[in-house]
């Protein structure tokens, strides 16, 4: 068990005699502050805080954080608050503990939502300073290497939740060995029977391979030996959960991992890593497509080194990975390294990790701002934690990295969120390509935009990166909202009209009442309410009405012009497929919007008699929308008949949509056409034109 005397020991090695004081005052002040208080292991609780600074000093963070690891339960968990934190220690270490401490004082309707809210504040708090994640990791791996305290059910939710997020940050973070570490823990505490066979499995086959391991790594070193290059090669062990990873997302037996021997390289400089680079390519061959340059392109979270592929004896695949020194301490410990935090806070000499992880924090704040609720921010944060990237270049030669998968979509919203929002198509290697295309390595994106152009509700199938998800959904809301509005103040218009009023002439105080009745903060609150078909704008117009005067009568309403670019909150009903120059009517449902029918429609004909509950409509005079109709044909069917008349449809300028043989009688048949058209006269000319077939014995709309 850790002692603060053995930590204080340890810290020396890099810390100050002042520093290792405070860090040791923080420590009796937490466990006084703990006292009483036990683990469910039995253990004093205060051991916890200690095992969690004893795992950042490890890493060799600074004091600050092994402070705030000492006491970053106290105000989540003692009487001990935010301000009495700050006065002891200083106002960095209080703000690490704060953004570390759940939402204790909240309530939430589900489990979920509370860890998705906790998850959002710390978010919060790592844009302010990065070392709040740290210390959270810290906390939470020790917890995982004693979660056999804990209940069963406990332990397996907790095991989830350290999979779905805190190793995959791990890992976003460069801290390697913390998330193998994490993966292991959790997958051993998640899925406890497979985690037990395929570590034995490991520990035979790890017999077998020890003879072919230490003859390829002698071979590797006297290669270089010969080549006069200095270099350290060991044996890289696989773990478990990215054993379990590889066998279900790629499909593969254990013994076809396992077939694969991976080593490292550890050398003095970048120019020795692509010499031994050369040294290995001459003494095993490269499978083709299998190498990759992670120094000349760190991965996002920092990472550098080469990867290549070999084919070596007895039709052995050997996995090589060459590093330099510095490189290999930030491919274990990522942002925590401690060379960073030499430089902390001053992120324009901060290296590359650092300077990369701030970037991706920043984005995370980015996505949390936009985000509708926790839920919806905690789902984004979960798909932007893909291990694998692309790198893609813009047309100036700037370099993104992407998810796996991604979309020229995923990339306009990259570059820039107005990008993204403004996208209408893209060229790939300069070729038109579609916006859904997945992106590969090296492929060169340019987007093209237009002012009038807005994100579209099917992206959502598509897109990758959590940024972009966030961003369409925020768009897409606020433009609903927007549409909303406005048809709700047309709808309310039109009603108040029976009064020779509108909305400006409104009573203030009786539009107060029903605002502070509704909980609402603004009359555009209202308005949206209405415009979504939540309150009725006929019962909404009686209230606020302006007082009549003497001898005043009630007006006819006149109808409400419908323009065709009311967006998600018009609707044009498919029973009936209403196009201008029909007769139209239509009625508010609930939080669709306003629903067009035509007036003969059978649909609506228990609504048309009520008029507060059918709003009388008519068309606006210049319409460029195109609009559905459904055809009826009957016709003498012969081989060819669906082309004659797709052909003669096409040739009216109608877009065909859809063309179908319902049903044969004999030599007649039933043919169904969805046509898109501009108005009734346009549908009218196209109908004539289809007629004129001798095969065609009656057409009509249905």
């Amino acid at each position: 068990m850790p002692t603060i005397d053995a930590l204080s020991e340890r810290l020396t090695e890099y810390l100050d005699p002042q520093q290792i004081q405070q860090v040791r005052r923080a420590y009796f002040y937490a466990e006084q502050a703990h006292e009483g208080q036990r683990r469910k292991s039995g253990e004093a609780y205060v051991t916890h805080p200690l095992a969690a600074a004893s795992i950042l000093s490890t890493m060799h963070m600074d004091h600050q954080s092994l402070m705030a690891a000492m006491l970053h339960d106290v105000i989540e968990d003692t009487e001990v608050s935010y301000d009495g934190v700050c006065s002891q220690f200083g106002e960095s270490v209080a703000d690490i503990v704060d953004g570390v401490s759940k939402l204790t004082h909240l309530e939430f309707e589900t489990k979920a939502e509370a860890q998705a809210s906790n998850f959002q504040k710390m978010v919060l708090a790592m844009a302010e300073d990065i070392r709040v994640i740290l210390v959270k990791l810290a906390d939470r791996l020790h917890n995982m290497r004693t979660l056999g305290a804990m209940r069963p059910d406990k332990q397996r939710r907790i095991a989830k939740e350290t999979l779905d997020i805190y190793a995959p940050i791990a890992g976003r973070l460069g801290m390697r060995d913390v998330q193998i570490e994490l993966e292991d823990l959790a997958f051993q505490a998640h899925y406890p029977m497979r985690a037990k066979y395929i570590r034995r499995a490991v520990v035979q086959a790890r017999g077998q391979r020890k003879d072919v391991i230490s003859s390829i790594q002698d071979t590797i070193n006297q290669r270089l030996r010969q080549e006069g290059l200095n270099g350290t090669v060991t044996g890289r062990e696989k773990h478990l959960y990215s054993i379990y990873n590889k066998m279900k997302s790629q499909n593969k037996s254990f013994a076809e991992i396992m077939d694969v021997f991976a080593f490292r390289v550890v050398t003095d400089n970048v120019d020795d890593c692509y010499r031994v680079l050369g040294a290995v390519h001459n003494l095993y061959k490269p499978v083709l497509n299998r190498f990759k340059d992670y120094i000349a392109i760190p991965k996002s979270n920092g990472y550098q080194s080469l990867h290549t592929d070999l084919f070596g004896a007895r039709d052995i695949t050997i996995e090589v990975q060459i590093r330099t020194k510095e490189m290999d301490a930030v491919a274990s410990q990522g942002v925590a390294e401690h060379s960073h935090y030499k430089t902390y806070g001053d992120s324009d000499s901060a290296v590359g990790s650092y300077k990369r992880a701030r970037k991706w924090v920043q984005g995370l704040l980015e996505m949390q701002q936009r985000a509708g609720n926790s839920m919806e921010f905690i789902e984004s944060v979960k798909e932007d934690l893909f291990p694998d990237e692309v790198y893609v270049f813009t047309p100036q030669g700037r370099i993104l990295e992407l998810p796996a998968g991604s979309t020229p979509v995923d990339f306009a919203y990259a570059v820039h969120t107005d990008i993204g929002n403004s996208c209408v198509s893209c060229r790939v290697d300069r070729r038109l390509a579609p916006l859904s295309q997945a992106l590969e390595n090296g492929q060169t994106v340019e987007i093209i935009t237009t002012p009038s152009a807005q994100p579209n509700m099917a992206w959502l199938n598509f897109v990758m990166t959590g940024k972009a998800r966030t961003a369409i959904r925020h768009f897409l809301k606020n433009q609903q909202r927007h549409e909303s509005i406005d048809l709700g103040r047309r709808l309310l218009n039109q009603f108040l009209s029976k009064y020779g009023a509108n909305v400006k002439d409104v009573d203030n105080r009786k539009l107060q009442e029903l605002l502070d009745e509704a909980e609402f903060k603004s009359l555009d609150d209202l308005l949206e309410d209405i415009g979504m078909g939540n309150r009725q704008a006929y019962v909404v117009a009686r209230r606020v009405r302006p007082e009549a005067e003497e001898g005043a009568e009630e007006q006819r309403e006149s109808p409400l012009a419908i323009k065709g670019t009311e967006g998600m909150v018009l609707q044009y009903a498919k029973c009936c497929r209403p196009i201008p120059g029909d007769e139209i009517i239509g009625h508010i449902s609930a939080g669709k919007g306003l629903v067009i029918h035509r007036t003969a429609c059978r649909n609506i004909g228990y609504l048309r008699d009520d008029p507060d509950k059918c709003i009388y409509l008519e068309w606006y005079d210049e319409l460029k929308d195109e609009f559905v109709a459904d055809l009826s044909c009957e016709v003498e069917s012969h081989r060819g008949i669906i082309a004659e008349l797709a052909t003669m449809a096409t040739s009216m300028g109608a877009d065909l949509l859809q063309i179908d043989i319902d049903d044969h009688e004999g030599k007649l048949a039933k043919v169904n056409m969805e046509l898109q058209v501009s108005d009734r006269i346009h549908l009218a000319r196209v109908m004539k034109k289809i007629r004129a077939l001798k095969t065609v014995n009656r057409i009509v709309r249905k």
